[in-house]
């Protein structure tokens, strides 16, 4: 081939490289030059103030709107406090972002005593209140997502009795996802269900009723460091009311749900299991934590192949008989403890009422601390595994009534002497384990 020829070939080449590049830039730009295809948009161009006087809703939803129908893509709200009066909704595949990139602060509402947060992103909720009941403050659809922002209630006073309010963020739909977002105060935090394969991550706040519900999941969903602590008050009257109602994660029906570094501080109940009316939870939880919980972790009903709990610590010490772990007469499932770690001058770290619960590998440093002679294991009722476990405190370990119906308990290390109670009138096999005499 000639020098020549190749000269030809190149020119042609060339001259096809740049028709496809003016195809393109056609295509993302006007007659003036400007993108015609740009999906993100600012509520600001759409009225929003953000200076927490002007009500901002209609603004928000305006520009959701409008990027929801251009077929998706992010609206932005940048730094400022907006006020919205009435309820927000996210259309399929869009991004309502604020500032932040990283878990919002709490911006020292409690320490400093500041009215509300001065930073950042912040949406005030005020539609709903005085009733659970009312359509949640932002609903988030398939492919939707809430990032960046802090959500506070102005009118939830810190020191009275919280004032009842519909879920603050409810996720509806495929693929919904809320990343990089503090709750600051609300009474119900999110109502994850009726979605699949939902994305909660790096989540803070203090929920006063009810954090984190999920049900109607069928496809896996994900749960990764949420974070529920008493940021907003804790005087007295609003807090103990907190501990006496509170439930910080609850779990209805949902299959292979992944749960990973989540924790909760000064709830009625940390994580609690329950059968709705679509069924039962099982999944896999991973460094999860309660602390100064009435019950850290209660299971009313889980499913047959049941709930690995890895890595965990939980920590109960107040209200009116702390305990770790209630897992009800009722339950049928399994609910494996591995490697987790129980303390706090609790009562019991367990009472095992049915299915089969295991603990492995565990660390049980308090318990019966009236001295009452309460065991750390109290099991009425289903099968019970306790093995390769260490129990800190000299006082009784386990209890077994005539209604176990097996129980191994073997390979364990205890501090004191052996105080075991066996009344099964099962097949329970005891042995091998390491008493401290001294």
């Amino acid at each position: 081939m000639t020098r020549d020829v190749w000269a030809t070939r190149g020119r042609q080449w060339m001259a096809v490289v740049t028709l496809m590049a003016l195809l393109c830039v056609n295509v993302l730009y006007g007659a003036e030059g400007e993108s015609v295809s740009d999906s993100t948009v600012s509520v600001r161009d759409h009225g929003a103030a953000g200076d927490g006087v002007a009500d901002d809703t209609q603004a928000f939803q305006a520009a959701m709107d409008a990027v929801g129908e251009a077929g998706g893509g992010i609206v932005e709200a940048p730094r400022g406090t907006y006020r919205i009066n009435g309820t927000l909704t996210i259309p399929a595949s869009v991004t309502l972002e604020g500032v932040f990139r990283a878990v919002p602060s709490h911006a020292g509402i409690r320490d400093a005593g500041q009215p509300r947060p001065d930073s950042g992103t912040v949406l005030l909720a005020y539609a709903g209140a005085g009733s659970e009941e009312g359509e949640p403050f932002i609903t988030i659809g398939s492919n939707a997502t809430l990032r960046g922002v802090v959500v506070f209630y102005p009118e939830q006073a810190p020191d009275e009795i919280p004032t009842p309010y519909p879920w603050t963020i409810a996720m509806r739909r495929n693929n919904p996802s809320i990343i990089d977002v503090e709750l600051l105060n609300p009474y119900n935090g999110i109502d994850c269900t009726r979605n699949q394969r939902h994305l909660i991550r790096n989540v803070q706040g203090q929920p006063l009723r009810r954090g984190i519900y999920v049900d109607s999941i069928y496809d896996i969903g994900r749960i990764e460091n949420v974070h529920w602590n008493p940021w907003f008050s804790m005087k007295e009257k609003l807090f103990q009311w907190q501990m006496e109602h509170g439930e910080a994660f609850i779990f209805g029906r949902t299959d292979w749900q992944y749960v990973l570094n989540t924790f909760c501080f000064g709830y009625r109940v940390g994580y609690r299991f329950i059968e709705s009316e679509n069924g039962v939870c099982n999944g896999n939880f991973l460094g999860i934590g309660a602390d100064d919980c009435w019950v850290a972790l209660e299971v009313d009903k889980c499913a047959p192949f049941g709930l690995l709990i890895t890595n965990g610590e939980f920590v109960s010490f107040h209200g009116p008989d702390p305990t770790m772990i209630a897992v009800a007469e009722e339950n049928r499932g399994s609910v494996r403890f591995v490697n987790c770690a129980f303390w706090g001058p609790n009562n019991q770290i367990a009472k095992v009422g049915g299915g089969t619960v295991g603990f492995s590998d565990c660390t049980f440093v308090q318990w019966d601390r009236n001295r009452e002679g309460r065991h750390a294991i109290q099991a009425t009722g289903g099968s019970l595994i306790v093995r390769g476990c260490e129990f800190r405190a000299d006082a009784p370990q386990v209890s077994l009534t005539a209604d176990v119906r097996r129980a191994v308990i073997t390979g364990n290390l205890f501090s004191g002497s052996a105080r075991i109670a066996d009344a099964g009138a099962g097949n329970v096999q005891i042995g091998l384990n390491s008493a401290d005499e001294d």
